[in-house]
């Protein structure tokens, strides 16, 4: 791996004139995203959630930089997330949402992690842990509000108050998490606002967190003591129905590495599930699924047939629709309607970036910007600017 500065310019992974494709991670952009949601927070303390990688820009480098804007909680999933960021941030909190693991308490408090427990099994563990080593030690209790994936049951949660538990750890935090606050107008939204309301006045002196990204956008604003958004820092528009109010992220581009004509009837990929109306021209660029970029974004007969939205990069300042299955390793783009000599060999594509956002990508490829985000590849060359890779 190399690394080179110049002008707050960091370059990771093989160099980018050898890379099949440049990601440009913009974490000033970042901690931007970070500090608008921070004012629309209303004076809760805002968290940030850099799990999956840092939704796929690196965990180190996102945490680094949102720490360095004033971030001082953080949340991931897993353990092992945990024990980067705490090496990372020292001085932060670091909550673990996927619970606490069997027989991981001692790590958790050797690291000084907090683990969001989701069940009594867990709550009985960390207990009995905290009486072994003679310490009141944080975690955060995870109530169900209409998720039904992860917390106690609403009944379960307002139990806990008087259990003999809660005298042996501090419950440092109380949470739970929307199911459609993507969506303003969902019944459902209430229904959980209400509920989590009826549990935090169970739990008046323990800080309170139900916002993720949309949620900070909700008319009700139920910012309670702490939102923790995820999505919206890394340029994801938590307003699907709006402009998004984020500044992008990443950009993605690559090299055409071949264009090619294909006559009339020929197909193109593999299993010939594309075929030229007419004679096309087409590129062909040096990214696929094993970069990340999913094959599900593949162009098909199909798909034109059915009025699909195609996938599309853009070349030579104009958008260009996918031709042919995404592979490994490559993919194909018709370039047909740009003027002749207008690619060639060695120009560079964009894949995410200008207009063609993480947003737009997704829904191109039958998924979404979160998966897009998280599956970015290792293969690229990284260019972080404005901060620490």
């Amino acid at each position: 791996m190399s690394e080179v500065s110049d002008h707050g310019r960091i370059e990771t992974g093989p160099p980018a004139r050898e890379a099949g494709g440049v990601l440009t991670i913009d974490l000033g952009a970042l901690a931007a995203n970070w500090r608008l949601l921070r004012d629309r927070a209303r004076g809760a303390e805002c968290a940030a959630v850099v799990k999956a990688d840092g939704y796929g820009i690196g965990l180190e480098p996102a945490a680094r930089a949102l720490a360095k804007a004033g971030c001082r909680t953080f949340f991931v999933a897993h353990l092992s997330e945990a024990a980067r960021a705490r090496k990372t941030c020292p001085e932060a909190t670091v909550y673990v949402l996927n619970g606490l693991r069997l027989g991981t308490a001692a790590t958790y408090a050797a690291l000084k992690l907090r683990p969001i427990l989701g069940d009594r099994e867990e709550i009985e563990e960390w207990a009995a842990f905290c009486r072994s080593a003679g310490e009141r030690l944080p975690a955060a209790i995870h109530v169900d509000t209409g998720m039904n994936r992860l917390g106690l049951r609403l009944d379960e949660a307002m139990a806990l108050k008087d259990a003999p538990a809660l005298d042996v750890f501090e419950p440092a935090l109380l949470m739970s998490h929307f199911v459609s606050s993507e969506v303003p107008d969902a019944p459902l939204n209430r229904r959980q606002i209400d509920a989590f309301w009826a549990v935090r006045a169970a739990f008046p002196k323990v800080q309170a967190s139900l916002c993720n990204s949309s949620s900070l956008f909700l008319p009700q604003q139920p910012f309670f003591d702490l939102v923790r958004p995820g999505y919206a820092l890394y340029g994801g528009n938590p307003t699907p129905d709006q402009t998004n109010p984020m500044r992008p992220v990443v950009r993605l581009e690559c090299r055409v590495i071949q264009v090619r004509e294909a006559a009339d009837g020929e197909s193109v990929g593999y299993n010939g599930q594309w075929t030229a109306s007419g004679p096309r021209r087409l590129a062909t660029l040096s990214v696929g699924y094993a970069d990340g970029y999913p094959r599900a974004a593949s162009a098909t007969d199909a798909k034109v047939k059915a009025g699909t939205p195609i996938a599309q990069a853009i070349v030579a300042g104009r958008r260009c629709p996918f031709a042919g299955r995404v592979s490994m390793d490559l993919l194909s783009v018709d370039v047909t309607g740009l003027p002749a000599g207008a690619v060639k060999r060695g120009d560079t594509a964009t894949l995410i970036g200008d207009d063609l956002t993480i947003d737009e990508v997704g829904a191109r490829a039958g998924t979404i910007g979160y998966e897009i985000l998280t599956s970015l590849g290792r293969r690229y060359a990284r260019i972080y600017r404005g901060g620490e890779a």
